[in-house]
C-alpha cells in the first residue's frame, strides 16, 4: 500500500506513520527540505511496519532514507521519538530535543528494572485506586520482561526561542510545556498565504500541543528518585499548558501542521476553544469537590471521550494522572486544598 503523503508546498511534506493498536491511527511526520538535505520533524513509533511506511514516504517525497540530515523531535513520546535511533543509524542524522524531555529519556534509559512500576503502585495507592486496578500493575511488576530497545539520546539541545541550524530555512523553537515538560513547537518563519489568500506569518509544526479536534493529555512527570516537595511547590503542567497556548495565539501563524489529524488555519481560534474547554472542566471539577474526593474518585466522575467503564486499564491510569494535574492547578489557584490527614489523599473545594 502506498504511504499517505501530503505535499504542503514550499518543500514541506507530511507522512502518516502508523501507531500500532492506537485509536489515533498515525503520527504525521513532517519532512522539511533544507539546503543541507531533508530534515524530519518527529519520526513515528518504533515498529517494523511504521519504519517501512516512513521510508516509503521519504522516497515518495523524492529523497532516500540515507539522505536525512537531521531529526527535530517535538517531544519524547514514543509515537514521535520512537524511530529516531533507526533514522540515525540509517543516515547518520543528528537528533535534537529540548533538555527537559532529554532528561526524561535519560531517566528511562537509566531506570532500575521494576522501579517505575513500584512508583506507579505507590502513586495510584495514594490517589485512592482500588485493589482491582492495582493488582494488574503488581502482576506486571512480578512478571516483568526485559526492556526493549531504549529511546535514543539526542545529539543536540533545542533552546527556547533559538533559530535552528537549518541552512536555507528559518525555523524558530517555541517552548510549549504542558503535554510534556520539554514539548516544543517549531515556527517556520516565512510568508505563507492563509485560507482566504491573504499573506500570513509562517507555518507552525505544533506536535501534540495544538491539534484540530483533540485535547492533548496533561499529566505529571515526577522523578521516582526525588522526594516530592510540598504541594504548592510542585510543578503545574496544566498551568504551563494554558500559558503556552496563549503564547501560540499571540504568534498567529498562517497554518498549523500538527502531528495528528490534519493541517488547519487560525491557531488563535483553536486556542480560544481549548482555553474555554479547560476553564469549563476546571469549573466542573470544582463543583464535584463540594465533598472531599480522591484523585481516583474525581477521575471516575470526569467527562471523557467514552464512559469510564469502557476505558482500558492503562488509559485509566493516564486519566488519574490528568485528574491530578487538574487538581494541582486548582490548588495553585486557591480553589481547592488537600484534606489534612486523609489517607488516601482527598481534596475539597475552597
Amino acid at each position: 500500500m502506498a504511504p499517505q503523503v501530503i505535499d504542503h508546498r514550499g518543500g514541506v511534506w507530511s507522512i502518516a506513520v502508523p501507531i500500532p493498536d492506537n485509536p489515533l491511527g498515525h503520527t504525521l511526520v513532517h519532512l522539511l527540505e533544507t539546503d543541507r538535505g531533508p530534515v524530519l520533524i518527529d519520526t513515528g513509533w518504533d515498529d517494523p511496519d511504521s519504519w517501512d511506511t516512513l521510508t516509503a514516504g521519504i522516497t515518495a517525497c523524492g529523497f532516500a532514507p540515507a539522505d536525512i540530515h537531521g531529526v527535530v523531535i517535538t517531544h519524547h513520546h514514543p509515537d514521535h521519538h520512537g524511530l529516531s535511533a533507526t533514522v540515525r543509524e540509517t543516515s547518520g542524522a543528528w537528533i535534537a530535543l529540548h533538555a527537559a524531555d532529554t532528561a526524561l529519556v535519560r531517566r528511562t534509559r537509566e531506570a532500575v528494572p521494576g522501579q517505575w512500576l513500584d512508583y506507579l503502585v505507590a502513586k495510584l495507592t495514594a490517589a485512592g485506586a482500588p485493589e482491582q486496578h492495582l493488582a494488574p500493575v503488581r502482576a506486571a511488576r512480578r512478571g516483568r520482561t526485559p526492556p526493549g530497545r531504549q529511546p535514543a539520546l539526542p545529539d543536540r539541545d533545542i533552546a527556547p526561542g533559538e533559530l535552528l541550524d537549518l541552512p536555507g530555512r528559518r525555523i524558530r523553537a517555541i517552548w510549549t510545556p504542558g503535554h510534556t515538560p520539554g514539548h516544543v513547537c517549531l515556527h517556520l518563519e516565512e510568508t505563507h498565504p492563509v485560507a482566504d489568500g491573504r499573506p500570513g506569518f509562517g507555518r507552525l509544526f505544533s506536535g501534540d500541543h495544538l491539534l484540530p479536534g483533540i485535547t492533548p493529555h496533561i499529566g505529571l512527570y515526577e522523578d521516582p528518585d526525588e522526594e516530592a516537595p510540598a504541594l504548592l511547590d510542585r510543578g503545574d503542567p496544566l498551568g504551563d499548558y494554558l500559558d503556552s497556548l496563549a503564547r501560540i495565539a499571540r504568534l498567529a501563524p498562517a497554518e498549523v501542521l500538527p502531528a495528528h489529524q490534519y493541517a488547519f488555519p487560525d491557531a488563535a481560534a483553536r486556542v480560544r476553544e481549548l482555553l474555554a474547554h479547560h476553564e469549563e472542566r476546571l469549573a466542573d471539577l470544582r463543583a464535584l469537590l463540594h465533598e472531599p474526593l480522591t484523585a481516583w474518585q474525581l477521575a471516575t466522575s470526569m467527562r471523557w471521550n467514552r464512559p469510564w467503564e469502557q476505558i482500558p486499564h492503562a488509559s485509566r491510569t493516564i486519566a488519574v494522572s490528568e485528574a491530578e494535574a487538574h487538581l494541582r492547578h486548582l490548588v495553585k489557584r486557591g480553589h481547592a486544598e488537600p484534606v489534612a490527614g486523609a489517607d488516601p489523599v482527598r481534596y475539597v473545594a475552597v
